[in-house]
């Protein structure tokens, strides 16, 4: 490159660089317009670089708007010299300097060392906080010790930075080997990539450092229950417009977000219904006030739900009641294909519900063909289903299945009628969990069951004996394996002694073979300021946090609607005791153990902290720490689209966490 007249502008493919390894650089900047070929058309990318054609790339890809300083009359170059501006520039903006006796030396070939301390310098890439990469330069770089050492600074901030390849061996720098002009292209591209001006380059020559730690903080499951049903917290009344329901919906997220919760469970099928298109039910009367009937104008409320809050990073697990198909208080005309009027001979008529017969394999299989529908459909974080398995029982009526067990004896079955509807519970669950785990491994399951599984379990504890009452053995499911969470409804106090909060709890974690998470449920509608006062509630979460070696990882309160009118200021409160810092959810190790990778090109400049996505496409969110008193906290927890952030001075530390709760190692930065 003798000289810029001699130079073919604008031209972003060379011959020369078809198949060599500094092809994306290359023509990433010409594509910027910041390098140009030889009149011939090619690029000669091997050819070594001097100092005033560095310069005058220097000046095509850098704006720095101050001087640091004059630029002296060099008595080696000529006022007329091609390069005159360029060098000058360079010498004032601190990225080249001279040479004693009042030189510059502007024909003298380039080393590689140079070329970096002058982009180093320039940038003003920081000098402090880079303890971490001088200690690694000798893992990095196999030459280490021919680095000069007036260098070894600014390469380390050039490393920090990832500004530097290393063709053909990423781990040997050659510090003193002549710069060509691939190197050079090669290091500026990095350079803007760094600035956030160029896209960075995933090429294996380049020498990608972070510095990196273990952080954590103490993961909590936050939940709680938002019922359709009844309109009991959304929507607040059937046939809303859509607009209002969004609304509502958003309202509802953006408390649950302000609580520092993490989880929501939305109410999806509550009587063999659906609150999102499906072509196995028909929509909710609940959502429009007649069954079948969608929303107008039209939108789906599940994923609408998903997508604000996994905006907000908040878990979105779907709830349904497995068994349910009416209730006394709706006035709609069932349509198909409602299951009561596609087989209304597998529905009856119990107290003033319709009710499924769960030992029909038709229902069996109804009913997990709905489910199944949406995890395969939606992104879902969870499925959760409720405690209505046979119904909670009415005085002097049984539920009527007799002619189901008949035929189950005709066909050979011996079990009692008690352990035939257990079994037929027990296989939903197990079916469920197996096919979840099948078509999206990483979805969870849990049920949330009575809270009493039966009198005298521990000896203290009296009421309804739901494995007889309701034929649903959750102690089995856990010995199984059949969820990834319980979460027993521990609707009552903590002082009375025959349904004892802390006594239940205990009961569950040590009824545990398979160490699932527990998360409990929290009577919160019973908030009164009397007798369930908010003292109780910031006492039942202390008491599960007490109990988090034995797996009480969380708490799920019933319900939404006493968050949403923020009864006795409840808001304030759970924000400024029980839930002052936000947390994620615990993982799993039984579902997925292996870390994200952590995030890439993690930058700090003007103020700002930025960096790129690495979860190969799947859900993901950052969590921000920052070190205090030589302690992490968590900082911030940011959704998978934010990519930058404003932040004042400080150390911090960026992970990736994937969707089930897992965590990469900290990429650090300093502020300054």
């Amino acid at each position: 490159m003798p000289r810029n007249k001699t130079m073919v502008a604008s031209q972003t493919g060379f011959p020369d660089t078809e198949n060599h390894w500094a092809k994306p650089f290359i023509e990433g900047l010409a594509n910027q317009g910041m390098i140009s070929g030889f009149p011939d058309g090619r690029f000669r990318p091997n050819l070594p670089m001097n100092r005033s054609q560095f310069a005058a790339i220097l000046k095509n890809a850098f704006s720095q708007p101050e001087k640091q300083r004059s630029a002296p009359k060099f008595i080696d170059v000529s006022q007329k010299h091609w390069a005159l501006e360029a060098i000058q520039y360079a010498y004032e903006t601190g990225f080249m300097s001279g040479y004693p006796g009042n030189r510059f030396r502007p024909d003298t070939n380039l080393v590689r060392v140079e070329a970096l301390v002058a982009i180093a310098a320039g940038l003003n890439l920081p000098l402090s906080e880079i303890s971490d990469v001088q200690i690694e330069l000798p893992q990095l770089y196999q030459d280490v010790d021919k680095i000069p050492g007036y260098a070894r600074d600014r390469i380390a901030t050039a490393t920090d930075a990832n500004i530097i390849v290393n063709y053909p061996n990423p781990k040997r720098l050659r510090p003193t080997q002549v710069a060509t002009r691939a190197d050079v292209a090669a290091f500026i591209y990095q350079a803007l990539a760094y600035l956030g001006q160029v896209p960075d380059l995933n090429s294996k020559y380049r020498v990608a450092f972070q510095t990196t730690r273990e952080v954590s903080h103490q993961r909590e499951f936050r939940g709680v229950w938002v019922a359709s049903v009844w309109n009991i917290d959304w929507p607040s009344e059937k046939g809303l417009a859509a607009e209002n329901q969004q609304e509502e919906l958003i309202e509802i997220i953006e408390r649950i977000e302000e609580l520092n919760l993490n989880a929501m469970f939305f109410q999806v099928r509550p009587t063999g219904d659906a609150l999102y298109a499906s072509e196995l039910e028909p929509w909710s009367e609940w959502l429009t006030g007649t069954q079948g009937q969608a929303p107008e104008p039209f939108y789906d409320p599940l994923e609408f739900a998903i997508a604000e809050c996994h905006k907000r990073n908040i878990e979105l697990h779907a709830w349904f009641n497995p068994f349910r198909a009416a209730t006394g208080s709706q006035v709609s005309t069932k349509v198909k294909p409602h299951i009561s009027v596609t087989h209304s001979n597998y529905v009856y008529q119990h107290g003033k519900q319709l009710w499924m017969d769960p030992g029909v394999k038709t229902v069996q299989d109804w009913t997990y063909n709905v489910i199944l529908d949406v995890v395969s459909r939606y992104d879902v974080d969870g499925i959760h289903l409720d405690d209505y398995f046979y119904p909670y029982p009415i005085k002097d009526q049984d539920f009527p299945d007799q002619k189901t067990y008949e035929a189950y004896q005709e066909a050979g079955g011996e079990l009692s009628l008690g352990d035939w509807r257990r079994d037929n519970v027990n296989k939903i669950v197990e079916r469920l969990y197996t096919g979840i785990k099948a078509t999206k491994p990483t979805v969870k399951f849990g049920i949330s069951p009575f809270g009493i599984y039966r009198p005298g379990q521990p000896p203290q504890i009296k009421g309804l004996d739901q494995y007889e009452a309701i034929y649903a053995d959750p102690k089995k499911w856990l010995e199984e394996g059949w969820v990834d969470y319980m979460a027993p409804q521990l609707y009552w106090r903590i002082e009375p002694p025959a349904q004892s909060y802390p006594v239940l709890l205990q009961w569950w974690t040590e009824n545990n073979p398979k160490n699932r998470h527990i998360y409990s449920g929290n009577r919160l509608t019973k908030l009164d300021g009397e007798d369930w006062p908010i003292s109780e509630y910031e006492e039942q979460v202390e008491i599960s946090r007490d109990l988090v070696s034995q797996l009480s990882l969380g708490n799920i309160f019933y319900s939404m609607k006493v968050f949403t009118e923020n009864r006795l200021e409840v808001v304030d409160q759970f924000k400024s005791s029980i839930y002052s810092e936000p947390a994620v959810v615990p993982n799993m190790e039984w579902l997925q153990t292996e870390p994200p990778k952590t995030p890439g090109n993690v930058r700090a400049r003007d103020g700002k902290l930025s960096w790129q996505k690495v979860c190969d496409g799947e859900t993901c969110y950052w969590t921000l720490y920052r070190q205090q008193d030589g302690v992490w906290r968590l900082y911030k927890i940011l959704n998978s689209s934010t990519l930058e952030i404003a932040l004042e001075s400080g150390i911090y530390a960026l992970s990736a966490v994937d969707r089930i709760g897992n965590e990469s190692l900290g990429v650090v930065v300093s502020l300054g």
